[in-house]
């Protein structure tokens, strides 16, 4: 049985900004990296919340592979678009000057769309589309990652989970919020069961003989060591429809390299000649002003009059309730701010050894 602990989400917040703080990121950075991983936590995405503080940015900092100090580069510009070399800086920081480009430009033009090359894990891609909706305008947002998915007949990785992200604002309390892997699952659920001791499920990971595979350890072991890929969404084949998620995540790489001139693909492994280098992720980040279409308020009242048609049709036998995009973690953020955010012992460890070494406060 897993033992949580709960937490202020804002206690998390200031311990996760203390922590990039002293590995070197500078303190109006480490603030929007913080903002952006406690925001998944906030809406029960524990996978890439402060699960991953130590292990996917304070380790690759250690190691090098993340600089710290982000500094990018603006290559390109128009008055729609903009090219930005991140150099190998903070994903979330690179993410967040990225998105606000884009609004800016947005504002000024209708719409903005920003390509970012050579940064790093950039969190949820939700949170960059949170930005435009605040703004009154629809948030598109997507990143390629390290090779994890086969395409379809094939079982070596080539393509990353590749999430891909639509926010638009409605009438409703929350936007809807469409954020997805365009694998069946993302790797950071596999790497949190790994944490906890629980199973990967069946149809999530094959092996190279196409077999699934269900070891959560040895399958984050097997896909760095390319002997392992995660199935893309709809499954392994054509019957169910496994192509269409391989074509998406064939998009979103696309999107984040060609545009960019960027790296992709098996060149996406952050290994070179036996050595750890940086990702050299791609981005891309669009906003689009509902005001050049439409009234604001008129677009909100037809989005949340589609969002309550579909929850209020018809339910399948034993089920009460439909959901729309983005409502879940509403809910779940509701929850969590009367509760506080689980943490498991495990985790909890590891964090409290990081207090430890940097000299702050322990968390309980």
């Amino acid at each position: 049985m897993i033992q949580n602990v709960y937490i202020n989400s804002s206690i998390l917040e200031s311990f996760i900004e203390k922590v990039f703080i002293k590995a070197g990121v500078p303190e109006n950075d480490a603030k929007i990296c913080a903002s952006v991983l406690i925001e998944a936590d906030k809406r029960g995405i524990d996978s890439h919340g402060i699960n991953r503080l130590k292990p996917i940015y304070i380790d690759r900092i250690k190691e090098g592979i993340i600089n710290p100090v982000t500094n990018i580069n603006i290559i390109r510009e128009t008055p729609a678009t903009a090219l930005i070399d991140g150099n190998n800086g903070m994903g979330h920081v690179i993410s967040y000057k990225s998105m606000n480009i884009a609004i800016e430009k947005a504002k000024n033009i209708g719409i903005g769309m920003v390509a970012v090359k050579n940064s790093t894990h950039f969190g949820i891609a939700g949170y960059y589309g949170y930005m435009a909706a605040k703004e009154n305008m629809i948030g598109i947002s997507g990143t390629n990652a390290r090779p994890s998915i086969a395409p379809t007949f094939g079982v070596e990785n080539m393509l990353g989970t590749n999430p891909l992200s639509f926010v638009m604002p409605s009438d409703e309390e929350f936007p809807f919020c469409f954020d997805a892997a365009t694998s069946v699952s993302q790797r950071g659920k596999i790497e949190y069961r790994a944490r906890i001791g629980k199973k990967t499920p069946e149809g999530w990971v094959i092996n190279e003989e196409g077999e699934y595979l269900t070891d959560s350890e040895q399958i984050l072991k097997d896909l760095n060591a390319g002997k392992a890929a995660m199935v893309p969404l709809g499954g392994i084949g054509e019957d169910t429809a496994g192509y269409k998620g391989y074509g998406f995540a064939t998009v979103v790489e696309i999107l984040s390299s060609a545009l960019q001139n960027g790296i992709y693909l098996k060149k996406l492994m952050g290994i070179e000649n036996g050595q750890k280098v940086p990702f050299r992720l791609g981005h891309f980040f669009i906003a689009i002003n509902i005001a050049a279409f439409t009234e604001p308020e008129n677009f909100k009242k037809t989005t949340g009059n589609i969002l309550r048609e579909l929850r209020n049709s018809k339910k399948m036998k034993g089920h009460n309730r439909i959901y729309t995009a983005g409502e879940k973690e509403y809910i779940i953020m509701q929850e969590r701010e009367k509760t506080g955010i689980p943490i498991n012992i495990e985790l909890l460890e590891e964090l409290n050894n990081l207090a430890e070494e940097y000299g702050l406060e322990k968390l309980e």
